[in-house]
């Protein structure tokens, strides 16, 4: 709800705007920039992939999803 209307122009609104979220249960939620190196354009094999126990969400279960446990 707090996103709605405000413009993501920077990241430090985005990290802000995360880190503003509360619950109606009163969970607050913490968070902070990650400015680490990461490599880029991997290519992850589809013996790879088929290894990956995922678990598709009910909502855009394409998008959303639990990793679980490697299969042996």
């Amino acid at each position: 709800m707090n996103w709605r209307g405000q413009p993501l122009t920077s990241h430090e609104v985005i990290v802000d705007l995360i880190a503003a979220t509360e619950t109606q249960s009163g969970m607050k939620v913490k968070a902070r920039l990650d400015k680490g190196k990461y490599p880029t354009k991997l290519n992850v094999s589809d013996e790879e992939m088929a290894s990956l126990c995922l678990k598709p969400h009910s909502f855009h279960g394409d998008w959303n999803y639990t990793l679980k446990h490697r299969r042996p």
